[in-house]
This record gives structure tokens, C-alpha cells and sequence, in this order.
């Protein structure tokens, strides 16, 4: 991963902050389903964001990010009405797979352990 500026992670700590909070609100049709904001990547110029979402719960992944992506025009604009950036970023919203990896690899380690266990 390239070198982020304190800029860059300034805006992405604020941007995770501030999205965590408007996210929920932005998903009430989706009432049994968590979405949490795992990462923000800002771009060098700050013109844009790429926003990791982990989602759990009964709802298509999918589904719910491209709900969000139908949705940027309003999160964006919320979002300019309670932070102060010289520039209201672009924002992408993609699905976080780190936690389906770490789930994947537990299962193997677990596997492997059962499997190694002479008692089993």
C-alpha cells in the first residue's frame, strides 16, 4: 500500500467517524442487517474515497452496497452538512472480504486441528 499523507488520514479517520454515524439511518430498510465501516481509502487529491463496508445479517452484501451506491448523491450531501471539508469527496463503496478471509482461514485452522487431534 502506497504512503498515505497525515491529510489523507485525517479525512479518512473523519470520513469513517461521520459515515458510521449517517450509514444506519441511510439503511432502514435493511433493519435486521449491521453495517459497519471497516476502512476508508482517501485519494491523494482528496477528491475521492474508496469505503470498505462489512455486512452481516440476513441481507444480499450486494444488495445493500448498491442501495448505498444509489444513495451517494444524499450521503454525500448529509455528510457536507456535518463535516467541513474543503472538498466533499467522491465516494465508492465497496465490500470488505478481510473478514470473510479470516473466517475462511479459522475454518481451515480449525480443520487442520481436528484433523491432527489423535483423540478425534
Amino acid at each position: 500500500m502506497r504512503n498515505e499523507s497525515r491529510r489523507q488520514k485525517r479525512m479518512a479517520s473523519l470520513l469513517r467517524e461521520a459515515l458510521s454515524a449517517l450509514l444506519p439511518g441511510e439503511l432502514r430498510s435493511y433493519p435486521s442487517s449491521l453495517v459497519s465501516v471497516t476502512r476508508v481509502e482517501v485519494a491523494a487529491d482528496l477528491r475521492s474515497a474508496r469505503v470498505l463496508l462489512s455486512i452481516f445479517g440476513p441481507a444480499d452484501p450486494e444488495e445493500v452496497r448498491g442501495h448505498l451506491e444509489k444513495r451517494t448523491g444524499a450521503i454525500r450531501h448529509r455528510l457536507a452538512a456535518i463535516a467541513e471539508f474543503k472538498y466533499n469527496p467522491q465516494l465508492i463503496f465497496v465490500i470488505d472480504a478481510s473478514a470473510d478471509e479470516v473466517e475462511r482461514i479459522s475454518r481451515i485452522l480449525e480443520e487442520r486441528a481436528h484433523d491432527d487431534d489423535p483423540t478425534g
